[in-house]
């Protein structure tokens, strides 16, 4: 997608996760769309950059480039939710768009994409745009207020009954999935 795209994107993302997380559209929406606005519409601009330092969809369009906008929160205390923009970013690129991007740079050059998408030139990308981050913020939500009671549900139906004396599997299981779970 075109800088415009990425911008609308990260923009109607930022806005769609305040009401994900914080759905009841009150000042803590506001508050949530407020503090993910500026890092996850620069995360979503940042991969292209690119196209002034390096090769364009490969340089910084990779895995690597990714994982150090996931950790960097971890160690500096800042940065959040850019991440959250980079991933986007990547998203767009290889659902929206028909070329793809190099997810294994610098180690593998070849570009990974969907095999639909249209040309960043399309009269149609910024209707695809829309379609991608509607599907992104489905999926957000899916995680955020679907998936830990699937989750709580599935453990509890295992044969061994975590939910019966058995605290430290539970424990396991929660650590397993990444979620806190309560028997």
């Amino acid at each position: 997608m075109n800088k415009k795209g990425h911008v609308l994107n990260g923009v109607l993302l930022a806005i769609g996760l305040g009401y994900v997380l914080e759905p009841a559209g009150d000042i803590e929406t506001f508050r949530t769309i407020g503090m993910t606005l500026v890092p996850v519409t620069l995360g979503a601009l940042f991969p292209d950059i690119d196209t002034e330092f390096g090769r364009h969809r490969k340089t910084f369009h990779s895995l690597t480039v990714l994982a150090v906008f996931a950790f960097y929160p971890i160690y500096f205390d800042n940065l959040h939710y850019v991440w959250v923009g980079v991933v986007s970013h990547y998203v767009l690129d290889m659902v929206g768009s028909k070329r793809g991007i190099a997810l294994f740079h610098p180690f593998w050059d070849e570009e990974f994409g969907l095999p639909f998408g249209v040309k960043t030139s399309s009269s149609y990308a910024d209707a695809v745009t829309l379609v991608v981050t509607g599907l992104e913020l489905a999926v957000v939500a899916v995680f955020v207020h679907v998936a830990p009671g699937l989750v709580q549900r599935l453990t509890a139906a295992l044969p061994f009954s975590p939910g019966v004396g058995n605290q430290p599997t539970s424990a396991v299981i929660g650590w397993l999935v990444g979620l806190p779970l309560t028997f």
